[in-house]
């Protein structure tokens, strides 16, 4: 994997949360930081004032800014975390565009998402969930009320949602190695369901219910054994839950340095999509949440 972390800059406090995030997350991982700004120039129009051609400025106050944004932004990463290697450009495209094409050959893409509030957790802007829906690359969406690792108080732990339908080893192995690099401890939830009987009237058995939640708790032990023996520094707790996932991992977020969950490369009759439990995660952790695509 590419030791390259791809960051998204707009200028929001939300972007500069996300370059923020992403230094500590190279400093970690002795990666480089690549700080990519989208932005197309449209120079402004002037008709003609009584008859006379008005020409446009010679300087363009926005252009400048889009200019000088991710070089300045580098400029404070680089004072901020001394060593960091921090490179920086200005691509003329459309931001979902350009963002996918830099994060081809990258190990990670990070990005803002706009925050709601403590409680309520984060929503995804258009561009990020065109971007996550899309990407190849893991993505790390961030608010710009997150923590700095360093002054995030105790060892918060990762958290991951794991499918055991369709257990994928790059969201497991995203997941270790991240407790792993954080030297924190891993929560992993999974969801399972009740038999359909269930929903139409039929009668509660303690005793099968009872069998089905060995059984997930069996399957999920089973899963997860090979990456215990890999990672053996990682301390895993394991949970499994009746029903979705995705309010369990909400609840967790708020303890957790990171979320992690999957989504499948598959395509729907209207584009690329992205599960409910992903979706809701994305809508309400109170923590980073890591997106990273499997077949």
């Amino acid at each position: 994997m590419s030791r390259t972390i791809v960051v998204g800059l707009d200028g929001s406090p939300e972007s500069l949360a996300a370059a923020e995030w992403a230094a500590g997350e190279a400093r970690r991982t002795d990666a480089r930081l690549h700080l990519v700004h989208a932005w197309l120039w449209h120079p402004y129009v002037y008709g003609p004032s009584a008859g006379v051609a008005v020409p446009p400025p010679a300087e363009d106050p926005q252009r400048e800014w889009a200019e000088r944004l991710p070089h300045e932004t580098a400029d404070k990463l680089v004072a901020d975390h001394p060593g960091l290697s921090v490179t920086a450009e200005r691509v003329a495209e459309q931001p979902v565009t350009a963002l996918l094409d830099a994060a081809e050959d990258a190990g990670l893409l990070v990005l803002g998402s706009r925050g709601l509030g403590q409680v309520a957790g984060f929503l995804t802007g258009s561009v990020a969930q065109a971007v996550v829906a899309r990407s190849r690359t893991p993505i790390v969406l961030v608010r710009a009320d997150a923590r700095p690792a360093e002054e995030a108080p105790g060892r918060e732990e990762v958290v991951l949602g794991l499918d055991l339908e369709h257990p994928d080893a790059s969201v497991i192995g995203f997941a270790f190695r991240a407790a792993a690099h954080r030297v924190t401890d891993l929560h992993v939830i999974h969801g399972w369901s009740l038999p359909p009987y269930y929903g139409y009237g039929g009668a509660f058995d303690a005793g099968v219910n009872a069998e089905l939640l060995t059984e997930a708790q069996r399957r999920l032990t089973e899963t997860l054994t090979p990456w215990l023996e890999k990672f053996p520094a990682v301390e895993v707790r394991r949970q499994a839950v009746i029903g979705s996932a995705g309010p369990h991992l909400v609840e967790a977020s708020r303890n957790a340095a990171l979320v992690v969950v999957g989504r499948r490369n598959r395509q729907s009759p209207v584009g690329s999509h992205v599960g409910p439990v992903t979706q809701a995660v994305l809508h309400h952790s109170a923590a980073p949440v890591a997106v990273v695509p499997h077949d």
